[in-house]
C-alpha cells in the first residue's frame, strides 16, 4: 500500500503526459502534408506501400518479387493485422493499433518502474522520447517490433522461456530482437531463453510457411542492398561528393542510396564492421564476471547500437529501437547506460531535423544537409562507443568486499574507564 502511494504521482505524471503527447503525435499525422512535416511522404509509406502489400498477403502470398519486400515473414502478421478492424480503413486501423502497442509498452514500462528499487525514468523516457520524431513512430511498425523486443526483456529475468519466445517473434518480424537475449545472465536462463526461442521461432516460421508462399523471399531483396544516404558510410560518401566523387544518389530498394564508384566496397566494408562487433560483443560475453539485474537491458542497447551504427542502412524509425531499449535500461538503477539515453534523445531529436524536416537538403547533398547528417550520425557513434565502453566496465568490475572489522579484546580495566567516561559525559 505504501509503494502504492508513493508512484501514484509519478505514474499519472506519466499517463498524463503520455495522452498529451499522443494527441499531439496525433494532430501532426492530420497535418502530414504540410512541407515542414514532409509534405506527405511519412504517412505515403502506409497508404500506398503497406496497404499494397497488404492485398498480396490477403491473397496467401508474400510480396516475392517487389524490391522492397525486405523484412522476414513475421511482418506480413503485424502488415495483416488491421484487418482486425475492419469498420475503419486501413490507414485508421494502423495508426489505431500502433497507438495501442505505444500505450502497452507505456505500461509495461511502468509496471515494471514500481517495482521494488526499479525507476519510472524508462516510461518516462518512453513517453516523452517518441514525440521527438513527431508522428513517424505512428505510420512504422517498428513500434511493434520494439515492443515484443521490450516485453522480451522484461519478462526474461522472471520468464526465460516467455522472454525467449517474445525475442523470437520480434526476429521473425525484424531480425534485431535477436540480440536481446545477448545479455542473458549465464546458466539456466540462457539456457532456457535461448531454447524457447529457437522452438517458438521454428513452430511460427512453420506456421507462416504453411499459411503464405515464399517466405524467405525477403532474402533476395536484402542482399542487394547498397549503402543508404543516411547512414555513417552513406554521410561519407554524401561528403565526398563536395571533394570531387563522381557518385550520385538514386532511389532503390525503397530507399534514398548513393550509386557510384568504390560503393561496393564501401558496403563490404560496413558488413565487416558488423561482424567485428559482433565479435566484440561475444568477447565481453566470455569475459563478463559481474552481472546485475540492468545487464541484459545494457547489452540489448549496446549490442542494436553496434550493430546500427555500422549498417549500410540507418532509417529514422530505427530510432524507435534505440528509445525502447533505453528506456528499458532506465527502469533498473543500475543500468551503465544513462548518458547514452541522453545522446539517444540527442540523436532522435536530430533525426527530425534531417527526416521530414531537411530531407531534400540531404539528398541533395548540401552542406547543410551534410552537416545535420555529420551531428546525427556522430552522436549516435558517440552512444554507441560509450554505451559498449560502459558495458565493459560495469561487467568487468569487481564486486565491493566489505572487510569485517575484528574487535580487540578489553583490556583489564577497560569497564571501569568505560564507566567512568559515561558518567563524565
Amino acid at each position: 500500500m505504501n509503494r502504492l502511494r508513493v508512484h501514484t504521482g509519478p505514474v499519472l505524471w506519466v499517463t498524463a503526459s503520455w495522452l498529451t503527447t499522443r494527441a499531439l503525435m496525433l494532430w501532426l499525422l492530420t497535418h502530414d502534408s504540410h512541407p515542414l512535416l514532409g509534405g506527405g511522404a511519412v504517412a505515403r509509406e502506409v497508404w500506398y506501400l503497406y496497404g499494397h502489400w497488404y492485398g498480396v498477403l490477403a491473397h496467401g502470398a508474400f510480396p516475392a518479387h517487389d524490391t522492397l519486400w525486405q523484412y522476414p515473414p513475421g511482418a506480413g502478421a503485424v502488415l495483416l493485422a488491421p484487418a482486425l478492424l475492419p469498420w475503419l480503413t486501413y490507414f485508421q486501423a494502423f495508426g489505431l493499433l500502433t497507438l495501442a502497442v505505444d500505450a502497452l509498452v507505456a505500461a509495461a514500462l511502468i509496471r515494471a518502474g514500481t517495482r521494488p528499487g526499479r525507476s519510472l525514468l524508462g516510461a518516462a523516457l518512453w513517453t516523452g522520447g517518441l514525440p521527438l520524431l513527431l508522428q513517424l513512430p505512428l505510420v512504422r511498425y517498428d513500434v511493434q517490433v520494439t515492443a515484443l523486443a521490450v516485453l522480451s526483456l522484461l519478462a526474461t529475468a522472471r520468464s526465460p522461456r516467455a522472454g525467449g519466445a517474445l525475442a523470437a517473434l520480434g526476429a521473425l518480424v525484424k531480425v534485431w530482437p535477436a540480440l536481446v537475449l545477448l545479455g542473458t545472465p549465464r546458466g539456466p536462463v540462457t539456457r532456457g531463453a535461448w531454447r524457447w526461442a529457437a522452438g517458438a521461432g521454428a513452430v511460427a516460421l512453420g506456421l507462416l510457411a504453411v499459411l503464405f508462399r515464399n517466405p524467405l523471399s525477403f532474402l533476395r531483396q536484402q542482399g542487394g542492398r547498397g549503402v543508404q544516404i543516411e547512414s555513417l558510410a552513406g554521410t561519407a560518401l554524401n561528403l565526398a561528393r563536395h571533394a570531387g566523387w563522381s557518385g550520385r544518389p538514386r532511389m532503390q530498394y525503397g530507399s534514398v542510396e548513393l550509386v557510384g564508384p568504390h560503393v561496393h566496397a564501401v558496403a563490404l566494408a560496413c558488413l565487416m564492421l558488423t561482424a567485428a562487433c559482433f565479435g566484440l560483443l561475444v568477447v565481453w560475453r566470455v569475459r563478463a564476471r559481474r552481472w546485475t539485474e540492468a545487464t541484459p537491458f545494457d547489452a540489448a542497447l549496446s549490442a542494436v547500437l553496434l550493430f546500427t551504427v555500422t549498417s549500410r542502412v540507418i532509417s529514422p524509425q530505427y530510432m524507435i529501437w534505440l528509445i525502447g531499449l533505453a528506456a528499458v535500461c532506465l527502469t533498473s538503477r543500475h543500468t551503465s547506460q544513462r548518458p547514452v539515453a541522453v545522446l539517444i534523445l540527442a540523436a532522435a531529436g536530430l533525426s527530425t531535423l534531417v527526416f521530414p524536416m531537411n530531407y531534400g537538403e540531404v539528398v541533395d547533398g548540401t552542406w547543410t544537409g551534410c552537416l545535420l547528417m555529420v551531428a546525427r550520425n556522430g552522436v549516435l557513434a558517440a552512444a554507441a562507443v560509450l554505451s559498449f565502453v560502459r558495458l565493459w566496465q560495469a561487467a568487468r568490475a569487481e564486486e565491493p568486499v566489505v572487510q569485517s572489522v575484528q574487535k580487540p579484546e578489553p583490556r583489564p580495566g577497560s569497564d571501569r574507564h568505560r564507566d567512568r567516561a559515561v558518567s563524565l559525559s
